[in-house]
């Protein structure tokens, strides 16, 4: 009997110990939206570290860091298109400590793919980071110089013109370079850009779309050359490259990068995070820095985002699916 006792008197501040941890663990995930933030918090990139995605995070990341008074750590998780980041992060606890850095692509990836994370039920939106138009780029001996021209080599040689279909916003610009020709073009698909604008450059394939600060390098060294931007006005970056819209008046194709969290974050969270992000925005280097990306800086309301996202899909979905594109 003293046996037991002694073991019991042994078990339990042990057992004590255990209850207080749990209870913890238990405050932790109780933790009110009004002590958002209380530690660090992840910012996850669904595409390789190096890439625009990676840097215009780092900018964004690095003064949201400062601002909120906790690191916040900018991670890579990548392949299938992104879907892999987007379904880490929907899995994720929706306590405002995981973040998701998205372009279109997490609107697209639903009509390519059969399992791919479904946006507007696995996660929410926060803010619009900014804006930027594609441009259309050609290899250098490619004969047509202009949209118009395009369109016309399209027609007189269906399933001539080679477009590089690297899934998402590019791939959607090929297709409505085929809907505004009426004509078939050879899509040929790239699993990433960089491999898309190696066979542009290399004069393996005609066309592509690309997001203008990623084409300005290569059209100044003359790898490529511009055709057309698919903004509603010029750029300075590219002054005398016309717009899409100068010839097809509702050709207009911009990309974005935006943040969302995993469904059933808080909305007291999501209006905070916005709010923080929306101050990172109005900083003067930061503006800077994203504006030598060739990006326009956005900013608004969680409202604002998920109605572009809405609009947006809307349209890619028409798009995609008068072209015969299923998922797979």
């Amino acid at each position: 009997m003293n046996k037991l006792n002694r073991v019991a008197r042994w078990a339990l501040p042990l057992v004590l110990l255990g209850c207080g941890t749990a209870a913890a663990g238990m405050a932790t995930a109780a933790e009110p939206p009004s002590n958002w933030p209380q530690r660090q918090i992840r910012w996850i990139v669904p595409f390789p570290p190096g890439a625009s995605a990676d840097a215009i995070s780092r900018v964004v990341a690095e003064k949201l860091s400062e601002n909120l008074g906790q690191t916040v750590i900018v991670e890579s998780r990548t392949g299938a298109g992104g879907d892999i980041g987007h379904a880490m992060v929907a899995k994720s606890p929706p306590d405002g400590y995981t973040l998701l850095f998205v372009v279109p692509g997490v609107l697209t990836n639903q009509f390519y793919m059969k399992e791919a994370v479904d946006p507007f039920k696995s996660l929410v939106p926060v803010i619009q980071l900014d804006r930027v138009p594609m441009v259309l780029l050609s290899k250098q001996a490619f004969k047509p110089t202009s949209l118009a021209q395009v369109l016309e080599a399209a027609r007189a040689r269906p399933g001539s013109v080679s477009c590089a279909a690297a899934g998402s916003l590019p791939q959607i610009g090929c297709e409505l370079l085929r809907r505004h020709a009426g004509s078939d073009l050879l899509m040929v698909p790239f699993r990433g850009q960089a491999q898309a604008s190696t066979s542009v450059m290399s004069g393996d394939v005609d066309l592509m779309f690309d997001v203008l600060g990623s084409a300005v390098p290569a059209i100044q060294s003359k790898r490529v050359r511009a055709i057309a931007l698919t903004s509603d006005k010029r750029t300075a970056s590219l002054p005398d490259v016309p717009t899409a819209a100068e010839t097809v008046p509702e050709f207009k194709l911009m990309t974005w990068h935006g943040v969302m969290v995993p469904h059933g974050t808080p909305a007291a969270i999501v209006n905070k995070l916005n709010a923080a992000l929306n101050d990172v925005l109005k900083d003067t280097r930061v503006r800077e820095r994203l504006q030598e990306m060739g990006l326009d800086v956005a900013g608004g309301t969680a409202n604002e985002f998920a109605n572009l996202m809405k609009q947006e899909s809307a349209n890619y979905r028409a798009v995609l699916e008068a072209a015969g594109v299923k998922p797979e």
